[in-house]
């Protein structure tokens, strides 16, 4: 899930709520939107069984 900060920049957050604190985990801060759907990408790859 990626949205777009305040300051331009774009944040990638986990699907899945944390149920320790109950938001979604950041899984990082990128530069543009392209650089972000590129590494979701990656963190899914790596997420598969």
């Amino acid at each position: 899930m990626i949205r777009k900060l305040a300051s331009g920049e774009y944040r990638l957050y986990s699907r899945k709520v944390n149920p320790k604190t109950g938001k979604r985990r950041n899984l990082g801060t990128f530069k543009s939107r392209a650089a972000a759907e590129k590494h979701e990408r990656e963190v899914q790859y790596f997420k598969r069984d």
